[in-house]
């Protein structure tokens, strides 16, 4: 069992508040630019599609970087692995800042997914300090936290982009990316230490964490419950210029919608995961996150739809994917425990890839003249088929005696 975590000790594992801050980072790094992509294309001369592909290449290069990420952390050590991916995370930002047109940009934008060491290793530290439930609710808090960000990240950069340009949204985050460094460099003491073992032990716990049904299930109900919400990332930057005709600073504030609702399903699976169950929490949540957006079409297909409607229902979406993603991520990362971290990487790679591809599909489905509706549908498909594997999960552990 670690030791109990003192702030800014990094003989000690890391606090609450680090565990926020480093979780938050890579939020920030996946939307706070959203409301810039219209400007960004005019500055580059580039369709909007194009430019739109920064936000699928990073999903997609993230989704690759979380396959290393997860077995390196279980062969080093998580806090290497951790300070590595943040320190290359700043140098591609700089890179963004600095780019003279599209496609040195969308490198550097890739580069960026480095980040994703941000993501993972706070939650497979959770789960090397706490059993499973109690692992959910930490999950679940740590997510909360990492909500504010993005609700927030949004608008303050749409304000940024209106006053200064993209290029000054890129310099904060920077700033950010920096201070996170230090943070983690000063507080993040180790979980996992080095086992010593060869690279090829590591990646052999993939097989063993495929060939488990239970792993397979939370994994597919994480990728396609998220699915609506990288569908989202992809597409309402496009949606809310040309079909609601915000400007990039009322963006940012309707963008942020959907995180309100995360930190109040991360709030729930806080509190309820220990006394609930993981599984039932996850499967409510699914519940939910259809729901919603099976109403969103409907309104739309009605003529009933609006600015309003659109983002608000987008913002119980949030509320279903805040309690089905800590409480998903919890059970996945429980099925081998030792494998911790390859499992984070693993479950995190599927979902990402998934949302890669649903990101640069809501992109291109939509024109001028299509309305919202088609980035409508790609969020309430994946909702509604979420809610079948964890129906089996549900089912099989019923079987096996496991709760």
């Amino acid at each position: 069992m670690p030791a109990e975590p003192r702030f800014l000790d990094r003989s000690t594992p890391p606090c609450m508040f680090t565990l926020i801050a480093l979780t938050s980072l890579s939020a920030l790094a996946m939307n706070f630019f959203l409301p810039s992509l219209p400007g960004m294309a005019d500055h580059f001369n580039a369709d909007y599609a194009l430019v739109q592909l920064s936000v699928g290449v990073y999903l997609g290069v993230s989704a690759v970087m979380q396959l290393f990420v997860g077995p390196l952390s279980d062969r080093f050590g998580r806090r290497p692995v951790l300070l590595a991916g943040i320190s290359v995370f700043a140098l591609a930002t700089l890179g963004c800042m600095v780019s003279t047109d599209i496609w040195m940009f969308l490198l550097f934008r890739m580069t960026q997914a480095a980040v994703a060491a941000a993501m993972i290793l706070p939650r497979a530290a959770v789960r090397d300090m706490l059993p499973e439930a109690q692992a959910a609710s930490m999950i679940g808090y740590v997510t909360m936290g990492m909500a504010l960000v993005p609700m927030v990240g949004p608008a303050i950069g749409g304000v940024i982009e209106v006053r200064f340009g993209w290029q000054a949204v890129f310099a904060t985050l920077l700033a950010t990316g920096l201070a996170a460094l230090a943070l983690a460099w000063a507080d993040f003491g180790e979980t996992a230490p080095s086992k010593g073992a060869p690279w090829r032990s590591q990646i052999s716990g993939y097989p063993e964490l495929l060939s488990s049904p239970r792993f397979w299930g939370y994994t597919t109900t994480l990728g396609l419950s998220s699915g609506s919400f990288f569908a989202y990332l992809g597409g309402a930057p496009y949606v809310g210029e040309t079909f609601f005709g915000l400007a990039p600073d009322e963006l940012g504030l309707f963008f942020g919608a959907p995180a309100i609702g995360y930190a109040v399903g991360n709030y729930l699976s806080g509190r309820l995961s220990i006394r609930i169950g993981v599984n039932r929490m996850a499967y409510w949540g699914c519940l939910i996150t259809a729901s919603s957006g099976l109403l969103n079409v409907w309104l739309f297909e009605a003529g009933l739809g609006s600015v309003w409607t659109f983002f608000g229902l987008v913002t119980f979406i949030g509320v279903g994917n805040g309690m089905t993603l800590p409480n998903g991520m919890a059970g996945a990362l429980s099925v081998r425990p030792h494998l911790a971290g390859t499992a984070s990487g693993l479950s995190g790679f599927l979902m990402f890839s998934l949302g890669a591809t649903l990101s640069a599909l809501s992109g291109s489905v939509l024109t001028s003249g299509s309305g919202p509706e088609p980035l409508l549908w790609i969020m309430a498909g994946t909702s509604v088929a979420a809610i079948v594997p964890i129906r089996m999960v549900i089912a099989r552990a019923r079987r096996i005696g496991i709760g």
